[in-house]
């Protein structure tokens, strides 16, 4: 079984921006899924807080990008297969 070590530079690449869309996503939810506890009972977010959550949506899309192109870089079929092992 491969490991993360075994990786060519571009499998290493996109294990890395899976890791980082992985992250953008879960800092997403988390100010999303705080602010909705926040004005569970009524009122709306802050300007502020709607541009920090715009800010962090723009993050995790150029995140998912990257990912999609560093996967689009890994040509070998066997290690696709180990990246979305690694990834699950």
């Amino acid at each position: 079984m491969q490991s993360l070590d075994d990786l060519s530079e571009a499998g290493k690449v996109a294990y890395q921006a899976f890791l980082d869309m992985s992250h953008s996503k879960a800092a997403h939810f988390s100010y999303l899924e705080a602010i909705e506890t926040i004005y569970r009972d009524g009122g709306v977010p802050s300007a502020a807080e709607n541009l920090e959550l715009e800010k962090l949506l723009a993050s995790h899309d150029k995140n998912v990008l990257a990912f999609r192109t560093a996967m689009a870089a890994v040509t070998d079929h066997d290690e696709k297969k180990t990246l979305i092992r690694l990834m699950s």
